[in-house]
């Protein structure tokens, strides 16, 4: 059931690589095909996963190189659910939102399509070194996509993804290796090295190496650095690939693996990982405010709204962790749209300069529709009510101010630097009054609006009906929390004992609240 997920886009990848004689609208086409298939197929897995269960479902085996403790098995959770599907819708909007007349089409499309693939077999895998292997397939497709579809300075931005990334597989693999050779399983199966108890030190050592790895591919501070050279020079597209999709593979293998490996040593770091979340939260929303390129500003956002994901998953409460999940869905649609809208302005102005913009909010001789849609996606992002954005952040910081009250505190002041950069973006770009040196501006045509009226779509309703989203990940969020070790309320239970009087009276009786007791074997 979770194979089709891999091989549609894989397959479409080849057929469009090497048939002969396809033109360019026809390799469109069949990227279209392949990509919508595995939205469908995506959308039918929605139809069979079982709710009430937090475990892992479709399961799939096949030996492949045992001798290495190397097997194809795949398997699904609602964290991968979520994920598979993020990327599927993802896939086919940056298919569409390509420009209609590319050059080499056939290469573009087979290689976003192989991205695709591999991304989605990430997401599912049950082995560590196949997450590896399907972890590092997408790194030459995208240098490619960069470097010969990219804007100014793509040379230069290719070899920095390339070289981050490459550092980034290079840790994850020691700490993979490491993991399965201390434990002393068998294979690389997940299940099979989650079940062995390392000592702390090198619980520490290989969650250390991980998240490293995976903070280079979210980012976050201060491995950030690849970030904004490479979403400028990526094509729009390339961009809501990077940003939409492909960040989401740090988020997920810090929950996956970071937490799902070591969760004692994961419970150790917690605290400095909260902390680490709330500056990243701080400096995207802070720098971004100092930029002057519209889409430099939306790739500084990414900064900060990854943030709050690590800040969910460091305060492993049920509610931090599903809002931790249901914001990397968020914020993968809220990016998409804000990268695609920002293609289209460069597209029909010629220009991302926010000294240049101006009163695209004109009815007649402007952008008032892509506008519109601008203004929504910002809105989104600054988490105002009513949109999606809220809901998962909202979620995320009611769950972890109980935990870590100055980290969350400080989350809630990053949301509202979000909201300021965004609207001095809205305040220049959209309103105001339009120079009539560059009006007017070519009109944008449906098929250009169609992905952001999806996506403005998903935001709407998932904002107004946030169970249909939050509810997927609610189960598997619960079932990482109970594997997860109370360290914070064994020490409120022993502070509370201490707290008791060494002599009681007959007639005396003390009274704890029921919060505070220690839980018996």
């Amino acid at each position: 059931m979770l194979t089709p997920l891999l091989l549609l886009p894989l397959l479409g990848a080849i057929a469009i690589g090497f048939w002969p004689g396809l033109t360019g609208q026809q390799a469109r086409t069949g990227a279209l095909i392949s990509a919508g298939a595995a939205l469908l197929w995506t959308i039918w897995l929605f139809t069979q996963f079982d709710l009430s269960f937090g475990g892992f479902q479709f399961h799939e085996f096949l030996p492949w190189l045992p001798a290495l403790g190397l097997n194809y098995e795949l398997s699904m959770d609602g964290l991968s659910l979520l994920m598979v599907a993020l990327n599927s819708l993802i896939t086919w909007i940056a298919i569409w939102s390509s420009a209609p007349h590319l050059e080499r089409p056939r290469l573009f499309y087979s290689l976003l399509l192989l991205v695709s693939s591999g991304v989605a077999g990430a997401f599912v895998a049950q082995n560590l070194m196949l997450f590896f292997l399907l972890y590092e397939i997408e790194l030459v497709p995208l240098y490619l996509l960069i470097a010969i579809w990219g804007g100014e300075k793509k040379a230069y931005s290719a070899t920095k993804f390339l070289l981050y990334t490459a550092l980034s597989g290079a840790l994850m693999l020691a700490g993979f290796l490491g993991t399965v050779w201390l434990s002393g399983a068998q294979d690389f199966t997940y299940h099979a090295v989650m079940g062995h108890d390392l000592p702390m030190v090198w619980q520490g050592v290989l969650l250390g190496l991980l998240l490293v790895a995976f903070g280079i591919k979210i980012p976050l501070v201060p491995f950030h650095t690849w970030l904004p050279d490479t979403y400028v020079s990526a094509s729009t597209p390339v961009a809501m690939m990077l940003g939409g999709v492909l960040a989401k593979l740090g988020t997920y293998g810090l929950l996956r693996f970071g937490l799902g490996l070591f969760p004692d040593a994961w419970a150790q770091f917690s605290p400095y990982l909260a902390g680490w979340a709330a500056v990243s939260v701080l400096y995207g929303a802070v720098t971004a405010i100092a930029q002057k390129d519209i889409k430099r500003m939306v790739a500084y956002s990414s900064i900060g709204h990854m943030g709050y994901v690590l800040l969910g998953g460091a305060a492993m409460t049920d509610l931090a962790l599903t809002g931790a999940v249901s914001q990397m869905v968020s914020h993968g649609i809220i990016l998409a749209i804000l990268f695609h809208l920002v293609g289209v302005i460069e597209t029909k102005v010629g220009t991302r300069d926010l000294d240049v913009l101006n009163g695209l909010m004109n009815p007649v001789r402007g952008l008032p529709m892509v506008s519109a849609l601008l203004v929504l996606g910002g809105m989104a992002s600054a988490g105002i009510p009513g949109l999606v954005g809220f809901v998962t952040e909202f979620l995320v910081f009611q769950g972890s101010y109980a935990v870590y009250p100055v980290q969350t505190l400080l989350g809630v002041i990053g949301t509202g630097l979000t909201a300021v950069y965004f609207v001095i973006l809205l305040n220049r770009t959209c309103f105001g009054r339009l120079d009539n040196a560059i009006a007017y501006f070519p009109k944008v045509t449906f098929s250009e609006k169609l992905p952001a009226y999806i996506l403005a779509g998903l935001i709407l309703f998932l904002g107004i009906q946030p169970n249909w989203l939050v509810k997927w990940g609610e189960s598997t969020a619960s079932a990482m929390v109970a594997a997860f070790p109370l360290v914070t309320e064994d020490v409120v239970a022993d502070e509370a004992i201490e707290t008791l009087p060494t002599e009681v009276g007959p007639d005396e009786t003390i009274s704890l609240p029921i919060a505070t007791l220690p839980t018996l074997p």
